[in-house]
């Protein structure tokens, strides 16, 4: 059970009337980032509208494939190998998520392996908006020297027990996001809310022909069929001009990218829209930035790039970038 590390005095009692109603902190720990890669064990802290814990649940989950870096999260193949399948589990995770805004760390990438997961099993699951814990430290202005999970937990006294454990990542996560949820009350800012995209799109293959194996182990997936099922919202920033080297990222800056990347594609657009950059389709005099892995490659936007002088860096340092984006400037 959390502690209640605040006084009574920094409960506001006149809360905003358009905070959520609830919340569900969630960690996943997954085989890998790639767009082919399962959850492995999952877990829920169900919170009430001002942050206090109601209670938690915490299962793991049979991937039907190899772990993992097992080095990092630790779960082995002997482990996972009697544990529920997702689809025997996604109705009481669903029921865990259903009515609340789902909090994570880095929450773009927890919603899009869950979405995945449920689109797997032919569903969907019940969650219309999420809530990153990075995003809210950077609208608090929170002073911390990154944005690790440690170094936001170290800011409000909270003890990490087993790092890289769902069930001790949610409750550290918990424990820092309701004080971070009462400053943000208090000073009556408006919440990083972002809206959750169900994956709607999933691919069969052709059954094999006589004489024929099937090929994959789990056949039906491929990773170009996910699509999600509507827009990005337009950028609220002005363009701010080009990114210089050295310099942070502002919000605003239009980006494109061009090439595969070992994170999938929409994953990394969807850090990108959530820091507050614009992401373009297309590459143009007003690009801000290209990320492309292949900066000698002959794609249409690498050699508009080198026409217009488009600055360029790759995934990598497009990442580190991504840590450190500079708020817009006031209108």
């Amino acid at each position: 059970m959390l502690e209640d590390r605040t006084t009574a005095a920094s409960s506001p009692t006149a809360w905003p009337a358009a905070y959520p109603h609830g919340y569900a902190v969630v960690d996943v720990e997954t085989t890998g980032l790639a767009r082919d890669d399962r959850i492995i064990s999952a877990a829920v802290y169900r919170l009430d509208g001002r942050g206090e814990v109601e209670d938690h649940w915490y299962t793991l989950v049979n991937p039907e494939r190899d772990p993992g870096p097992v080095w990092i999260h630790g779960l082995t193949s002997e482990v996972l190998e009697g544990a529920p399948l997702f689809q025997d589990i996604a109705e009481e995770f669903a029921t865990r998520l259903e009515g609340r805004v789902l909090v994570a760390h880095n929450a773009v990438f927890d919603w899009q392996m869950i979405a995945r997961e449920y689109a797997r099993a032919k569903s969907e699951a019940p969650v219309r908006q999420r809530l990153c814990t990075i995003a809210l430290s950077k609208v608090l202005e929170l002073p911390l020297p990154n944005h690790k999970l440690e170094s936001l937990a170290a800011h409000f006294g909270v003890v990490q027990q087993r790092a890289h454990h769902a069930l001790d990542d949610a409750r550290v996560l918990a424990e820092a996001f309701r004080p971070s949820l009462r400053a943000a009350a208090e000073s009556g800012v408006r919440l990083p809310l972002h809206e959750c995209r169900p994956l709607t799109e999933w691919w069969e293959p052709p059954a094999p022909r006589i004489g024929q194996q099937a090929t994959g182990g789990y056949g039906s997936y491929r990773p170009g069929s996910w699509r999600p099922s509507r827009k990005r919202p337009a950028c609220p920033y002005p363009n701010p001009g080009r990114y210089e080297e050295g310099k942070r990222l502002k919000q605003g800056m239009r980006v494109a990218f061009s090439g595969d990347t070992s994170v999938e594609r929409e994953l990394l657009e969807d850090r990108a829209t959530e820091a507050g950059l614009h992401v373009a389709t297309s590459l143009s005099r007003l690009t801000s930035l290209l990320v492309t892995n292949d900066p000698d490659s002959g794609t249409s936007k690498v050699v508009k790039a080198r026409q217009y002088g488009t600055p360029v860096v790759d995934e990598a340092a497009f990442g580190q970038l991504l840590g450190d984006v500079e708020p817009a400037s006031e209108p």
